[in-house]
């Protein structure tokens, strides 16, 4: 009679012997005598390949998004420092580089304060605008009087969170336009000549979207009202009539673009 020996014990009819390794084990739901399930990842084995993982972008990808970041951030670096110069003291490089900074902060970045030295409004001006049309035998027909002010208040009133474009757009472009062109309606430069256009393309925007149709030209009249004070009572000193100022701008011709 042949011995038997603990391997002998453990193996099937014929089948392959049993895991007995600390590493091995028998896959659940299969009969003794299965071949043992290849080991998993443990404290001392790396975890296995998984197919199908998301593959690292290619070279040229992965340089383009790295410049593309660094000139993101040089951009704003850049837009910072120059918002930076605008707001601030006037000082030698403000007044070397008044150029380059105007020319980056005007019109789409403007800022309507000063770094340590606040410049509120004293006044508040009143744009109207009016239009001519020019009929079918050539009779010029002009419009009534169209008070853009009273239309970006009453966009702003009663607004929790009124648009930027409501509060300050024609205010700042009547304010740049009165710095650039002083006194006269004449543009002496090309700063003037960009605060002039840009006062006509909002007038006209808004013109078109009140009263919808084609005009020949506009004109702007600007009413300017100082801002009342208040009385050692605190209550709101009136303003005289005489203190406010009309100023009623020349035509200007409206082209098909401006539309």
């Amino acid at each position: 009679m042949e011995s038997t020996g603990p391997t002998d014990l453990l193996r099937g009819s014929g089948g392959p012997a049993r895991p007995t390794g600390p590493g091995d084990r028998v896959r659940p739901g299969t009969p003794d005598g299965a071949a043992p399930e290849p080991p998993t990842a443990g404290p001392d084995r790396p975890p296995p390949d998984i197919p199908g993982g998301p593959a690292e972008p290619p070279a040229p990808l992965r340089h383009a998004s790295r410049v593309g970041a660094a000139v993101l951030v040089v951009v704003a670096l850049i837009h910072v420092f120059l918002l930076f110069l605008h707001v601030a003291p006037a000082n030698q490089l403000s007044q070397r580089y008044a150029r380059q900074i105007q020319g980056w902060v005007y019109p789409f970045f403007e800022q309507n304060w000063r770094l340590f030295a606040p410049d509120p409004e004293s006044a508040q001006p009143q744009v109207s605008v009016r239009a001519v049309r020019t009929s079918a035998g050539g009779a010029r027909q002009v419009g009534d009087w169209l008070d853009l002010t009273a239309i970006d208040n009453a966009a702003v009133r009663h607004d929790p969170f009124p648009s930027h474009t409501a509060q300050n757009m024609l205010r700042r472009a009547w304010t740049g336009y009165l710095e650039s062109h002083g006194t006269g309606d004449i543009a002496y430069s090309d700063r003037a000549v960009m605060w002039q256009e840009y006062l006509r393309n909002i007038a006209v925007d808004r013109l078109t979207a009140a009263r919808p149709g084609t005009y020949a030209g506009i004109q702007l009249r600007v009413r300017t009202t100082p801002v009342a004070g208040y009385d050692a009572t605190g209550h709101r000193l009136r303003t005289p009539p005489t203190a406010v100022q009309t100023r009623v701008l020349p035509w200007w011709k409206v082209t098909s673009h401006d539309h």
